[in-house]
């Protein structure tokens, strides 16, 4: 619960503050971007995720994962309207 709550706050604030990404050089940008789509979806797929499944994509759609990488792109926005 706590990682659908988490994706779908830091989705809706980058919908209300899309400047926070937009200030970064492109070079920047694009990793960002990749980090924000495989974590948000990571973290609203999670949920509805099929406990028995294994191998890569059941590890980087893990609840361990999946909040790690929220928490990680949580801290790049934050360092982005912070530093930039």
């Amino acid at each position: 619960m706590i990682t659908l709550l988490l994706a779908a706050g830091l989705a809706v604030w980058l919908l209300m503050q899309p400047e926070v990404i937009k200030s970064l050089p492109m070079a920047l940008r694009v990793p960002v971007i990749l980090l924000g789509i495989w974590s948000l979806g990571a973290g609203f797929v999670q949920p509805m995720q099929d406990q028995q499944r294994r191998g890569l994509l059941g590890q980087a759609l893990s609840p361990k994962a999946s909040l790690l990488m929220l928490l990680v792109f949580a801290l790049v926005l934050v360092g982005c309207v912070v530093f930039v």
